[in-house]
């Protein structure tokens, strides 16, 4: 039997009574129930009784915890237990959390709201094991026009150039844009590349007339800083 932490940090033995998963969810609601035990729900209906719980387990070990859901895909049916219909939902509900995440982020205005912002895009790149590049696009108020991954791989912010970033950000008529970057490392403290790099796209912008209104640097297991709240913008 194995034991997994709930959402207020205690442990709790999965198996046995986990057979009733779905009517705990329903009954005492979905924050009763622990990370390996709302993926066991997942894959409750096309499991026989108990197998659910040690399938969970087993894979958010190996993906390093939750977040490692972020970045499955068709492989997980390369893994012993986990059928196509299984990957199939755990792939379909990560999308809709990501879908979901950008439908919020539709309706706020990216500036004031730079959380509701990285946790959109943390849904997309919480476990990215090389560097991203990306940019937000916006509108007069800072509303979200569209997102663009730019860059993927391992580069330094010196071969990005600016006009890269505003040929397209005047293709879609923005406004205004927000940058953001993975660190593979996890911590997202922003290193003086980070800074000179804020320094040189926020220079370029105001030259063309774009302002830069932030730029996001994710780390690891939801951690994330913004540059305009460090006060580097």
């Amino acid at each position: 039997m194995k034991a997994d932490a709930t959402t207020d940090g205690t442990q709790r033995q999965l198996g046995g009574q986990n057979d009733n998963l779905p009517d705990r969810l329903l009954r005492d609601g979905p924050r009763s129930l622990s990370d390996a035990e709302l993926v066991a729900v997942l894959l409750h209906s096309s499991c026989r009784r108990g197998l659910a719980s040690e399938i969970a387990n087993d894979l958010l070990r190996d993906l390093g915890g939750l977040a490692g859901l972020s970045e499955v895909d068709g492989h997980l049916i390369d893994r012993p237990g986990v059928s196509k219909v299984r990957a199939a939902i755990l792939i379909a509900v990560r999308e809709l959390a990501a879908r979901l995440g950008r439908t919020k982020l539709l309706e706020r205005q990216v500036l004031d709201h730079p959380a509701v912002v990285a946790n959109y895009l943390t849904l997309r790149y919480a476990r990215a094991d090389q560097e991203v590049l990306g940019v937000l696009f916006l509108d007069t108020h800072h509303r979200l026009i569209a997102d663009c991954e730019l860059f993927r791989g391992t580069l330094t912010r010196i071969q990005v150039e600016p006009r890269q970033i505003f040929r397209e950000a005047l293709r879609y008529r923005a406004s205004s844009i927000a940058l953001f970057h993975t660190h593979p490392t996890g911590d997202p403290t922003p290193s003086e590349d980070d800074r000179a790099f804020t320094r040189r796209i926020d220079q370029a912008g105001r030259l063309v007339g774009i302002r830069l209104v932030d730029h996001l640097i994710l780390g690891g297991l939801g951690r994330w800083t913004s540059m305009t709240r460090q006060g580097l913008i």
